[in-house]
Order: structure tokens, then C-alpha cells, then sequence
């Protein structure tokens, strides 16, 4: 029986698939319990598997973190919410230097999820749209992932609670309703690190994730009436990230596009081209461009947001100054 899911319902369903899978697996954050969360993502759990299992907390993102850590030392495993991924800078140091070096300092493992809603497109200003994956991004002992359909929000969900490490899975916001499809049968797991081919192409690659898949896929659709073959890499996992799937799609089309949301200045941009310079640089026929967001803190208003993130446009322009050279 094939069952049709939005982005948020499939990860609640991961969730719920492996609660009831694995007793110690748990829920705890900010008005998730009876209020089903601040988008509705854990609607219904508390119902379903008790306050036991899904835990409304104080708003102290530090605290929810050490909390989980030292029920994952104890054996449990749990998953976190953040009411938005803004507020992870209140836990960084719990994070950075307790969770994320736990296992080499005294053999603890860390197996636990911190997600939440991430990204702009949605009109919420600079505090409830930002993207702070690179901050994590040199972090060893970390993982991070960031889907951009239903499919994989769910695979790789599942993936995050059985993984034996602190998992950041970052859920777009404006993917959660607009984006809905035939969830794959059976027990679906996406494993973390292995990107995927959106789109398969010749000209030109471009590598993105999260919402800017879908920009990028429709940049695609109109480059094609151009006489342009686009390929579109969808990174999924940012930590580890799939340099086999990069160096493959490089070597196949000779030129790079990358596409992500987060600001220029730092953002995993830089380090895929610091990587594909270091292995590829013999296949390229052309210089690797970036499209990503402006080094500014994102604008309230929907022109200057618009302005400030990538759009369509932006993509298309820099896939034909590529092919130009």
C-alpha cells in the first residue's frame, strides 16, 4: 500500500516508527507535548506513546541539550527539538565541547538527534531563519543532516536515531507542507553520508541541499529549453559529506555551480571547493562559482528576503556565465 506524506508528516513517522520500534527512544523540547510543537511536527506522539516519551521541557537549550546527553550515556536515545535550529547558538558549547568529543575523552557514546526547523523563504526575520550548519560543520564527532524531500526526511530521520553518535538533522521550514510524496514500503533508512542525483545532466553540475534542491531543479527545467543539461547533486549529509559523489559528477560535466542558502562567508561553499580544487582540478574547464545567500542578517521584509537568499534567477544566470567559458 503506497501512502503519500508532506516532509513534516514523514518525519514525524519516522519518529513514531521508531519509538515504537525501541523503547528507549524518547522526544523532548519546547511545547512539543500536548501543543504538538510550534509547527505541529510532534502532533499526536504524546497521545500515542505518554509523557514519558515526550517530554515538554523548560526553554533552555543548553539544558535540553546536557539532558539528552546524559540519558544517551545511560543508554537511551534521544531525540531533541529545538523550536527553532536560531536557538542551537545557546547550546553550542554543550554541543561542541561536551557532546561531540564524549566518545574519545571517556568512551560515551552520544547516540542522539538535535533537529528543528531551519531556513528562510517563510518571511520570519533574522532570528527564526537562519542556517547554522557550517558553525558545526568542523566539528568532529558530529553529523549533520539536511534533506530536501519527504522520502529522505524520513530515511535519514531514522537513520539519525540509530546512529551511535549526536546527530544534527536540520529540517527546512518551508519544505515542511509544500513538499509531499509516495513514501518509499517498509522499513525506509537513508544511510547518512551518501548523496543523490536529483537530476542527471551533462553541461554543467550543481551542487546544493535542502530548498535550494528545488530551486536548482527548476533552474534545470529551463536551462534544458536552452540547449543546457544540467545535473543536480543533492549533498542530504553535510557531515560526512560524499566526496565520491562530488568528485563523480565533477569529472562528468567539468563545471561546478554551488548552490546553498546559508551566507557566503564561510559556508560549506568554500569547503567543497577547497575539496574539488584538491582532487579534480584537472577536469574543470572552468572557474567554480557560488550562489548563496548575502552576508547580511536575513530581512522581515519579502522583497529584501527575496533580494538576500538565492532564487531561481540567481541560478540560472550563473549557469550560463559557466557554460560561456
Amino acid at each position: 500500500m503506497t501512502v503519500e506524506r508532506t516532509y513534516l508528516e514523514a518525519i514525524r513517522d519516522a519518529m513514531a516508527e521508531e519509538m515504537a520500534r525501541d523503547e528507549n527512544v524518547f522526544i523532548m523540547g519546547e511545547d512539543i507535548g500536548a501543543f504538538g510543537g510550534a509547527f505541529k511536527v510532534t502532533d499526536g506522539l504524546q497521545a500515542q506513546f505518554g509523557e514519558s516519551r515526550v517530554i515538554d521541557t523548560p526553554i533552555s537549550e543548553a539544558g535540553i541539550v546536557g539532558a539528552a546527553a546524559g540519558a544517551a550515556h545511560m543508554g537511551m536515545r534521544p531525540i531533541v527539538e529545538l523550536q527553532f535550529i536560531d536557538f542551537i547558538s545557546c547550546a553550542y558549547d554543550m554541543l561542541t565541547n561536551y557532546v561531540a568529543t564524549a566518545r574519545y575523552r571517556a568512551f560515551l557514546p552520544c547516540p542522539m538527534v538535535v533537529r528543528g526547523p531551519s531556513g528562510g523563504y517563510v518571511r520570519g526575520g533574522p532570528f527564526h531563519s537562519q542556517n547554522p550548519e557550517a558553525a558545526f560543520l568542523h566539528t568532529p564527532g558530529l553529523k549533520i543532516v539536511y534533506p530536501s524531500t519527504a522520502a529522505d526526511a524520513k530515511g535519514l530521520m531514522k537513520a539519525a536515531i540509530r546512529d551511535e553518535d549526536c546527530v544534527l538533522f536540520f529540517e527546512h521550514k518551508y519544505l515542511y507542507r509544500r513538499v509531499k510524496e509516495v513514501m518509499p514500503e517498509g522499513d525506509h533508512v537513508v544511510p547518512i553520508g551518501k548523496a543523490r542525483i536529483a537530476r542527471e545532466g551533462t553541461d554543467v553540475s550543481i551542487i546544493t541541499y535542502a530548498a535550494t534542491v528545488w530551486r536548482a531543479l527548476e533552474a534545470a527545467e529551463q536551462l534544458a529549453a536552452e540547449g543546457i543539461s544540467v545535473e543536480v547533486l543533492d549533498l542530504r549529509s553535510l557531515l560526512p559529506m560524499d566526496d565520491e559523489a562530488i568528485q563523480a559528477t565533477v569529472r562528468k560535466t567539468n563545471r561546478l555551480l554551488i548552490v546553498h542558502e546559508d551566507t557566503r562567508t564561510g559556508g560549506i561553499a568554500g569547503e567543497i571547493t577547497a575539496r574539488v580544487s584538491e582532487t579534480c582540478f584537472e577536469w574543470l574547464d572552468a572557474p567554480i562559482l557560488r550562489v548563496t545567500a548575502a552576508d547580511v542578517p536575513l530581512p522581515y521584509s519579502p522583497p529584501l528576503e527575496d533580494y538576500v537568499l538565492p532564487q531561481t534567477s540567481d541560478i540560472v544566470r550563473a549557469v550560463r556565465r559557466l557554460v560561456a567559458y
